[in-house]
């Protein structure tokens, strides 16, 4: 395991004082955080510390380190396979094969990347990732309840899980869990808020970036020097964070990359834009699945999203994301996924602790399982040998 004792102690000990520091902070007037969070809903900084320093079958490495001081761990699973790589992805696809990046094919690997929360506040894919380790290492979730056909497809993957990409965030967000929480105390502790108290809300919190200046509470949105790694500068990121998602991406070259957030609404397969049509017919493909096996299992899902041209659209109205740039550094099927918190507000969808961790291992499982099953192949092509 790539980490040194003294490092991890070094973790543990600022995601405890974070998480002290955090419990006092609870503005008056706002519900205090929900007690009684049943045993598998391990959401916090030190769930993830406990869950990587019991990785036994995988390998662990920190890739970044926050502002905050706080690590960003990767926990890979099976063999890495050489990918033969003599060029960038973007200059690959130039040349019209991108297997001059990654060759891919029936002896190697498929990868998938699950991207952690780089929005702190939505904890919902901390306690998905925490239990995708627990299953990858022992066939089981921190329920106990078996996932035989998703342990099995792991075990055919490269498997590559970030399980917090904004660590920061996530120690300054005070609830672990905002299941019955007002959907409006979530945005005020994610979003952020002025001075004055009042909220930056949706789209305002990302009119100030990095955000600074006229702040009262940082929202777990941001790392702590005020970046929202979705909307960095992705040619020249300001965060080392967002720097080592991508590195990571780019070194990996996975065929699926999810990047998980949550929001009030039912769970949602979203499409990445400014993107290939043909990736996001696949994301359209992916979501009717994902949607499937929700209904099958009693549990909501919102609508599948077509795939839309954006230079149809007049003036700039969709945006380049992480999402998008995870696609555009190493070719993979990136999408976003939304999650519901289980809040309570008037566009809110209810849904219980084990309702929200089987929407996300059910998501992982559908994930895995349509990589096998329309994997691309990178050849060179016959004229280049």
């Amino acid at each position: 395991m790539v980490r040194s004792l003294a490092a991890l102690l070094t973790a543990i000990a600022l995601s405890v004082a974070g998480a002290v520091w955090l419990r006092a902070q609870v503005a008056d007037g706002d519900p205090p955080p929900p007690g009684n969070l049943p045993g598998f809903w391990r959401s916090t900084l030190e769930h993830v510390d406990a869950e990587v320093g019991a990785v036994r079958v995988g390998t662990v490495e920190t890739i970044a380190t926050s502002p905050g001081g706080r690590p960003v761990y990767a926990v890979r699973y099976g063999e890495r396979d050489e990918l033969h790589s003599q060029a960038n992805y973007n200059s690959a696809v130039a040349a019209q094969s991108p297997a001059w990046y990654a060759r891919k094919d029936e002896t190697t690997r498929p990868v998938a990347l699950f991207l952690g929360p780089v929005h702190g506040q939505e904890v919902e894919g901390v306690v998905g990732l925490v239990n995708l380790i627990h299953v990858t290492e022992t066939g089981t979730d921190h329920r106990g309840r078996a996932w035989p056909e998703l342990k099995s497809r792991l075990d055919r993957f490269r498997v590559l899980i970030v399980p917090s990409g904004n660590p920061d965030g996530r120690a300054r967000c005070p609830y672990d869990s905002f299941v019955g929480v007002p959907t409006r105390t979530m945005t005020k502790y994610g979003q952020g808020t002025r001075r004055d108290g009042s909220l930056y809300g949706w789209p305002g919190a990302k009119a100030v970036h990095p955000m600074k200046g006229d702040v009262g509470i940082l929202g777990a949105y941001f790392n702590d020097a005020g970046v929202n790694p979705m909307h960095d500068d992705f040619f020249l990121p300001m965060a080392d964070e967002t720097r080592a998602i991508l590195r990571l991406a780019r070194d990996e070259a996975p065929d699926i990359a999810v990047s998980l957030h949550s929001h009030e609404s039912a769970p949602v397969v979203l499409q990445a834009s400014y993107v290939p049509v043909f990736m996001k017919k696949r994301i359209r493909d992916l979501s009717r699945r994902v949607k499937q096996r929700y209904e099958q299992k009693g549990l909501p899902y919102g609508s599948v999203v077509d795939p839309q041209v954006e230079d149809k659209t007049p003036g700039p109205s969709r945006y380049f994301n992480l999402t998008s740039a995870l696609h555009h550094v190493s070719g993979a099927m990136a999408f976003t996924f939304e999650c519901s918190h289980g809040s309570v507000g008037e566009e809110a969808t209810a849904v219980t602790h084990d309702q929200i961790l089987d929407v996300q291992l059910l998501l992982y499982d559908e994930m895995l399982r349509y990589a096998l099953e329309e994997r691309l192949y990178w050849r060179v092509p016959d004229s280049e040998g």
